[in-house]
């Protein structure tokens, strides 16, 4: 198999790398098996004949290069991506491949368009951060909501798990978040990121069926507040999770996923609900599916296809909705989502 379709996966071993892995062999890619521990990966390695495994680490640059060497792109898996996002970008740009992430955390995300935007446009490069469950799908759905409108008024992105056993990742990106943000929330409000110390409100979310009305924890900010204004002209984006996952989340002794089929997929449900409000008008889009840490896999995979064969808008750093055809985007998602799409 040739350069084009070999894909580097940095992070490959852990929770989400390894969906990512096994989703692009579906696809008729080649991964190449990347991340800091050396035994991990020939694990990996022998249950994916074919697939080699490269040790790199993010203050090694040196070992990035090699990692990424003869490769078509790379999706990096590994968090925390405030550590990781911007060494594994930098070697992207220096082997000149295109670069997508799945962070979901706010403050890395803002970081890599910032630190990024001009380099990577100047160059022709394509960088994709938060092609993920959080950041990607929502801004998919938001601007297939969006339709033919160009500015809306506000955008509610409404999450309806039926709980959330975090990975390890997961809480190790939370403590990076909570500590650069000094144990402060977010919420996107007047055009901009604002950090608050007062509580988020609980409120009543009305979820089309068959989930129907949940208790919601109201301006629980997740990386769509960051993909969605990048693009689209909104002032606001509200974002909202169920009580019993933010519950599930916060509580210490929750266990990490456990794989319920041989998809490896846990028996987490979730609702992803997106309403577009303008003046008195509204539209909706709403995806539903199974496991939000395995259907990041195939938002990411897909990603690259699109990158690799010149189906993309733009160049430089952008966002899923900005970058892709949004609703022919989630259509090709039709094995792994249910889609109620109105925009």
């Amino acid at each position: 198999m040739g350069q084009a379709r070999t894909v580097a996966v940095f992070g490959a071993y852990g929770h989400t790398g390894r969906f990512v892995v096994a989703r692009l062999r579906e696809r008729g890619f080649l991964p190449v098996l990347a991340g800091r521990d050396p035994g991990r990966l020939e694990a990996l390695a022998a249950a994916h004949p074919g697939s080699e495994p490269r040790p790199a680490s993010v203050d090694d640059p040196a070992s990035l290069d090699r990692a990424l060497a003869g490769t078509a792109a790379v999706i990096n898996c590994a968090g925390p991506f405030a550590t990781t996002a911007a060494p594994v970008i930098e070697a992207a740009l220096r082997a000149g491949i295109p670069y997508v992430d799945v962070a979901a955390e706010i403050e890395a995300n803002v970081d890599t368009f910032a630190r990024f935007s001009d380099r990577a446009r100047a160059a022709g490069a394509v960088v994709v951060p938060a092609m993920a469950f959080y950041g990607g799908l929502g801004d998919l759905l938001a601007t297939t909501a969006m339709g033919d409108w160009t500015a809306a008024d506000e955008v509610h992105i409404a999450y309806g798990l039926n709980g959330w056993h975090p990975t390890e990742g997961t809480r190790a990106a939370g403590r990076v978040s909570r500590e650069r943000r000094g144990g402060r929330r977010v919420r996107f409000a007047d055009g901009r990121l604002e950090y608050r110390d007062d509580a988020p409100p609980t409120l009543e979310w009305a979820f089309p069926d068959p989930m129907g009305p949940r208790a919601v924890v109201g301006e629980f900010t997740m990386a769509d507040a960051v993909t969605v204004p990048r693009h689209l002209s909104v002032p606001e984006v509200h974002s909202y999770m169920t009580v019993e996952a933010v519950r599930e989340l916060s509580a210490p002794d929750t266990p990490a996923p456990t794989p319920v089929d041989r998809d490896g997929r846990s028996a987490q449900t979730f609702l992803v609900d997106v309403v577009v409000r303008s003046g008195g008008a509204e539209r909706r889009a709403v995806a539903t599916g199974q496991d939000i840490y395995a259907v990041t896999a195939p938002l990411a995979v897909e990603a690259v296809e699109r990158i690799l064969t010149g189906r993309t808008r733009t160049a430089g750093v952008a966002s899923a909705g900005e970058i892709f055809d949004a609703p022919d985007f989630l259509r090709s998602l039709s094995a792994h989502l249910s889609l109620d799409l109105h925009g």
